[in-house]
């Protein structure tokens, strides 16, 4: 029995617009569900989606809150060293960087949809801010601008992180393949790592490149500035911290001894550094004075005026982009370990809401760092309660606490972003990649060694440069292959990729596993001319030659206007030599625009087929019909 394939009803250009415009924005429309209920209700739902603590939190119970205080507590214990550590990486005053672990996360707690993240600011983020910024204003000029400058960048990063939500656009993140994110994360570790060269030396000299050359060249330069007291130090402590993280790999129930023991590097680092008197004398630089007191309000210090917004809306951009890849591939991560899904589309507004929020309220761009996110998680927290938690830790030691951490050694911030930064280091991905795919290999690769010897954008462009000339080459090179029979069965595959597949005389079958369009329709009219060719010149004399060759288009999603001439093309060219153009399987939309076209009619209606096998048999049939008349009586 013959399957016919519907030739006859076409969908319009509207619903065919709708139905793709629905597939790339809405596939999973939330409010589907919503079309029956009185409007009261349908409002109720609609803002319980937007702010999920209105979800939760109605059903929250103690017995949760006991998880999430352990949680909110382990991660406010790293979140205090690490703020004032990422803050002095971005260059800003320590203190910022603690502004950014109070707000943010209650932001977040309100309108986050994870379980599992613990929001907080990044290293990689800090860096490349610091790089972008300084090109039109360094903080050792003018702090105010600068300081300026980087929270208007925390704006625009949420005002893009709330329009990609709400309009739904996170397939764009998606340009932001893994290889490029290992990789650029890999390369910013290592310039990180070689940066606190100078914490660790105790030196007060150094270069404001980013560039690894620059980097060790102003290491060396600025000999005399070294300091054995603070390089003892600094490497104790990075025993101390080393030690911590072996153990927790060794002991996953004491993943909070490796939490908190940055802390402890800043209390320890600091009753010595205090009973040495400031240090300085002894080689060991302090960070200095923490002003007491909760987050001012800085959102009349924003920097809206060219040509500093430029500069503003750039950093917010890209640093945006990268953060936001960041916190969703986490909370993915960690939502699949316990069998939940989240919203990459909540999430994005959840980040742009508190990126904005906290640019009012004297923060920098702050994300779900994979780090802090994991403590979160390894601590049993439940719900974003734990955010909350963190938050009220924070706001204690702003209020009561700050003050006391002006004797943090440079030294100490120094060994704790680097021990962060090792985490960063994937190798085994890598050699993963290496193993698997020697083409994204070469896009971590671009990452990996052009944000250290390059710029830190540059680097990221590269990455990202070959990841689209790769996607580019698949469209424009697709993919075609001869199919064959396997044996005793009715299915046809690659005859390459099976070797005991057998096809048929005097039918070629071809197989175009990709949408048709402009920029590869010239490419599969000469290769299926060549394989043509080719066969033509292969076949064995008592086989005949090629009578038909079927198309199978069941992996062809689309087609465009130059497609369509190019399969008028073919069709054309093999009518000169006497073959049948044979189509199998074409999607609804290829059927549309083909009858549409009036190639249908050049090719008939017979000879389109559901299956490979249909369009085989059709034509030994009619090989064998044509065969028959040919013979004499």
């Amino acid at each position: 029995m013959r399957h016919e394939v519907n030739l006859i009803e076409t969908r319009t250009f509207g619903s065919t617009l709708r139905s793709r415009l629905k597939e790339i924005f809405i596939p999973d429309d939330p409010f589907s569900h919503l079309q029956d209920l009185p409007p009261r209700s349908k409002a109720h739902k609609v803002l319980k989606y937007f702010v999920p603590i209105l979800e939760w939190g109605p059903k929250y119970t103690f017995k949760e809150f006991r998880f999430d205080l352990l949680a909110g507590i382990t991660i406010a214990s790293l979140a205090i060293p690490q703020g004032i550590s990422y803050a002095r990486l971005a260059e800003l005053p320590p203190v910022i960087g603690l502004y950014s672990s109070f707000v943010p996360p209650l932001v977040y707690a309100i309108f986050g949809s994870s379980k599992n993240l613990a929001v907080g600011t990044v290293a990689a983020s800090s860096l490349l801010l610091n790089s972008i910024i300084r090109q039109t204003v360094s903080p050792e000029k003018d702090m105010k601008l600068y300081i300026s400058l980087v929270m208007t960048a925390a704006f625009f990063t949420g005002l893009l992180q709330t329009v990609l939500g709400v309009f739904r656009l996170g397939f764009l993140v998606d340009f932001l393949p893994r290889s490029t994110i290992t990789g650029f994360m890999g390369g910013t570790a290592v310039l990180i790592i070689m940066q606190q060269l100078k914490g660790m030396l105790g030196m007060e000299r150094f270069t404001n490149k980013t560039d690894i050359i620059s980097v060790l060249h102003a290491v060396f330069m600025y000999r005399d500035d070294w300091k054995w007291q603070s390089f003892v130090m600094g490497i104790c402590f990075l025993a101390f911290l080393l030690g911590t993280r072996h153990l927790k790999s060794k002991v996953p129930s004491l993943f909070w001894v490796s939490a908190i023991s940055p802390l402890v590097v800043v209390i320890v680092g600091g009753l010595i550094a205090f009973f040495l008197h400031g240090g300085k004398k002894h080689g060991i630089l302090i960070v200095g004075n923490l002003k007491k007191g909760l987050n001012p309000i800085s959102i009349g210090d924003l920097a809206f005026n060219p040509p500093y917004v430029e500069y503003a809306i750039k950093a917010g951009s890209v640093t945006g982009f990268i953060a936001l890849a960041e916190g969703i591939a986490v909370g993915r991560s960690l939502a699949l370990l316990k069998n939940q899904q989240i919203d990459g589309n909540k999430e994005m507004i959840a980040f742009g809401l508190m990126n904005m929020i906290g640019s009012f309220t004297s923060c920098y761009l702050t994300t779900a760092p994979f780090s802090k996110s994991a403590v979160n998680f390894h601590a049993g927290s439940k719900t974003a309660m734990s955010n909350v938690v963190q938050a009220f830790c924070v706001m204690l030691v702003l209020l009561f606490l700050a003050p006391l951490f002006k004797y943090t050694p440079l030294v100490a911030l120094a060994a704790i972003i680097i021990v962060a930064m090792i985490g960063l280091l994937e190798f085994e991905e890598m050699v993963h990649l290496f193993k698997v795919d020697k083409f994204d290999f070469c896009v971590c690769m671009a990452a990996f060694l052009g944000v250290p010897f390059l710029t830190m954008l540059e680097g990221l462009m590269l990455s990202v440069g070959l990841s689209i000339l790769r996607a580019l080459l698949c469209v424009a090179r697709p993919i075609t292959c001869k199919l064959g029979r396997l044996e005793g069965t009715d299915t046809y595959r690659d005859v390459e990729h099976y070797r005991g597949s057998s096809t048929s005389p005097g039918i070629l079958i071809l197989n175009v596993g990709s949408p048709i369009y402009f920029a590869n329709a010239n490419y599969l009219r000469e290769r299926i001319t060549r394989w043509v060719q080719d066969e033509e010149i292969s076949v064995s004399k008592n086989q005949g030659d090629i009578q038909y060759v079927i198309l199978d288009l069941s992996g062809a999603t689309s087609i465009d206007s130059s497609g369509i001439g190019m399969l008028e093309e073919v069709h054309c060219s093999l009518k000169k030599r006497g073959i049948k153009m044979v189509l199998c399987n074409p999607r609804l939309e290829i059927v549309n625009k083909l009858v549409l076209a009036k190639i249908i009619d050049l090719v008939g209606t017979e000879w389109i087929f559901l299956t490979v096998k249909d369009a085989v048999k059709a034509c030994e049939f009619d090989l064998q019909e044509y065969r028959s008349r040919q013979e004499p009586v």
